[in-house]
């Protein structure tokens, strides 16, 4: 089984996501300058604490935008495939692991389905004072494109990025939007009481 290097970071990436990336450490720089030179693409996985997530997400090196002198990079991936790591590899520098690359299931979301969930997104989004946009490819899943925008909660995105059904991903995220755009609703009110001295206008 091939070893992939892994880069252990503070996020999940989506398949078909693109994700820039500033590269300083030493270890980075070994590992992108290695990927470059032979043309493979590398794992990025959530870091937790003193382990990282099982489920990750290859990503393929699209352009170095700038070389530093000391040797840093500003490069822009993107998310390819979905892996389980198998297991993990400590003799270099970096992480490396055994993985099993996967893909979904054959299901299919009804377009009602996923008409919701963008119609929900783009509440929320706005609610929040976000970008409605999806900055995607359009083959990436809807849902993987959906979830790449939402602020924080790892741990559901992670959930989401495991999953392999799109149908189960698209119910999954319309239930998450129904039950955070509510929320979101009442902290706005609330936002607004508190600027007028408790009057709504």
């Amino acid at each position: 089984m091939p070893l992939l290097a892994l880069f252990p970071l503070d996020l999940v990436l989506f398949p078909g996501i693109p994700l820039p990336l500033h590269i300083f450490e030493p270890r980075y720089k070994e590992m992108i300058t290695e990927c470059l030179s032979e043309k493979v693409p590398f794992g990025i996985v959530r870091a937790q604490e003193s382990a990282v997530s099982e489920i990750g997400c290859s990503a393929e090196i699209l352009d170095v935008v700038k070389r530093y002198p000391d040797g840093r990079m500003d490069i822009v991936t993107a998310g390819r495939r979905r892996f389980e790591l198998v297991q993990l590899n400590q003799e270099r520098a970096f992480l490396r692991g055994e993985v099993m690359f996967f893909d979904d299931e054959p299901s299919a979301s009804s377009t009602s389905q996923e008409s919701k969930a963008r119609e929900l997104h783009s509440e929320m989004m706005s609610l929040l004072g976000g970008d409605a946009e999806l900055a995607a490819r359009d083959d990436a899943p809807l849902s993987f494109r959906l979830a790449s925008s939402l602020p924080t909660d790892l741990d559901f995105k992670q959930t989401l990025l495991g999953m392999r059904s799109e149908a189960e991903r698209i119910a999954l995220l319309v239930e998450y939007f129904e039950a955070v755009i509510p929320k979101l609703k009442q902290n706005a009110i609330a936002r607004k009481k508190a600027s007028g001295n408790g009057h709504v206008r």
